[in-house]
């Protein structure tokens, strides 16, 4: 008997889950939008039962569902402990200033907010979802994807198979003056790269423009550093895959997050995408 493919979309609140579950809905998924976690039992005994037997659904969960949301990890540790079923975790999210700003613009209100939303809202919700973020098989980031290329990486993940088309690496530059992104699973320091800042034709310029990008690129150190880190990503990122991580969030520091972490960033997800590999790039300190 073929096992029943079972898909849990979560992630943060105006993250585009609904436009993600568009895309199941479309692809024959019997899909259930925030369905109480501890149902997910019932409903899977019923399909057993059912004379028309339901191959492959997906579920919505996110903290619409209050004090019922609290029990989601136990029973999605539930499904993937069924020899029945494929269970897989789609979490979406997006950064706090595109979350603010879709709420502002839909006009709609955050599900934990009894106002405005805010960053301590998104904030919070964040920490709440950590423990499911972590359990995720795919993480996908919004930010900066319109709902079709969203879709796009949805098809790449579950139509194209495992491998390069599925694993998505997640890049960021950050200053270390606001802090070490928490996500981050690997931390690379680009303070050791001559600082553009004490440059005046420089200094208010940032690393995604070329005069920028050229002085820090030009270095011999930055050009060793970038072949060093690309050669252990091919060697690091078949063995995540093996181990069944599907997702790699790389974060890349320099002082104050404007020059060398941002012309590293873009450089090295530049060589990634030429190598097939799926890229999310944002510069959260610009």
């Amino acid at each position: 008997m073929e096992k029943m493919k079972v898909v849990v979309v979560t992630g943060l609140s105006g993250a585009g889950k609904t436009n993600a579950m568009d895309w199941f809905e479309d692809r024959g998924y019997y899909c259930v939008d925030n369905m109480p976690p501890a149902l997910i039992a019932n409903f899977i005994e019923l399909t057993k039962s059912s004379k028309k037997q339901i191959e492959k659904a997906a579920f919505v969960f996110d903290a619409r569902g209050g004090a019922y949301f609290s029990d989601m990890k136990e029973y999605i540790n539930l499904l993937k402990s069924d020899e029945n079923i494929d269970c897989r975790i789609l979490f979406i999210e997006a950064s706090e200033r595109a979350l603010i700003k879709r709420f502002n613009e839909t006009r709609r209100a955050h599900p934990l907010a009894t106002g405005s939303t805010t960053k301590e809202v998104i904030a919070a919700e964040r920490e709440e979802l950590k423990e499911i973020r972590d359990l995720s098989d795919y993480i996908i980031d919004t930010t900066n994807l319109k709902v079709a290329e969203l879709k796009q990486e949805i098809s790449k993940i579950f139509e194209e198979g495992s491998g390069k088309s599925s694993f998505l690496i997640n890049i960021k530059s950050f200053g270390y003056k606001r802090g070490i992104p928490i996500e981050a699973d690997l931390v690379l320091d680009m303070r050791f790269i001559p600082n553009p800042y004490y440059l005046p034709s420089l200094k208010r310029l940032t690393g995604n423009n070329k005069k920028v990008s050229s002085y820090v690129l030009r270095q011999k150190v930055t050009q060793d550093f970038i072949k060093a880190e690309l050669e252990m990503l091919e060697m690091l990122i078949p063995a995540y895959i093996k181990e069944g991580k599907y997702h790699l969030n790389i974060a890349f520091g320099c002082t104050g997050g404007q020059h060398r972490s941002v012309a590293t960033a873009d450089e090295v997800a530049k060589e990634l995408r030429a190598k097939g590999y799926r890229v999310t790039l944002e510069h959260r300190d610009i």
